[in-house]
């Protein structure tokens, strides 16, 4: 049995088509199903749920044989015991700093002001603001991250940016860019060496039907 993680939402839909392309479908679908474990037109194959964040967990240590997850929590949670053998170039989207539209974050940057900061990417933020030189106090949050700079908790953000419409419907500007986000597929070492050849066969069907890169939004 080879299992894979997959969180759902975005990341499981734009999985669909690649598993499609190594002959692989999901028999139901998981917004109707409360089953967290799915099974698909292969019988060797099933596909279980779990949250986003906790994908790289099951496939370290041996829960799944495969997994889907963004970048984002794979330099955030680390990446020990598993390969990384393609970007699926899905999911695609940004870490950035996002502040109230009347904030003035440059000059506070220039300043040398201590900005608090809010975000569930604690140590991503950190390495970059030490990078720059700024210094923050990170306030972790798991949701609603915007809600932060409007009720004063925080001065800035950090978080995911797809379109940015949530951003403006929240008065927030993105004010940078910290890094280029998108899904990643992740295997189980010990499952590579043991699971070999079906395991080859679906990260080559992967591979065949990533979709071609594009230039990322400005």
């Amino acid at each position: 049995m080879i299992t894979l993680a997959l969180s759902k939402g975005r990341i499981f839909e734009e999985t669909m088509p690649l598993l499609a392309a190594a002959g692989i479908e999901v028999t139901e679908d998981p917004e109707k199903s409360r089953k967290l474990i799915l099974e698909t037109t292969r019988p060797d194959v099933r596909v279980v749920l779990v949250r986003a964040s906790d994908v790289p967990t099951y496939v370290q240590y041996g829960g799944a044989d495969l997994g889907v997850t963004g970048l984002d929590v794979l330099l955030e949670n680390g990446n020990q015991g598993m390969y990384q053998p393609l970007d699926l170039r899905i999911a695609a989207c940004r870490l950035s700093v996002a502040v109230r539209a009347d904030y003035d974050y440059a000059s506070a940057v220039r300043q040398g002001s201590r900005l608090r900061v809010a975000t569930k990417y604690v140590g991503l933020s950190r390495e970059f603001f030490a990078s720059k030189g700024v210094h923050v106090d990170l306030i972790k949050l798991y949701g609603s991250m915007e809600l932060a700079p409007l009720t004063g908790l925080a001065d800035a953000i950090v978080d995911l940016v797809s379109t940015g419409n949530t951003l403006k419907a929240n008065h927030l500007v993105e004010v940078e860019r910290i890094m280029d986000i998108s899904a990643r597929l992740v295997v189980n070492q010990a499952a590579l060496k043991l699971k070999r050849e079906p395991i080859r066969r679906i990260i080559d069907a992967f591979a065949s039907a990533i979709p071609p890169a594009t230039s990322p939004a400005p």
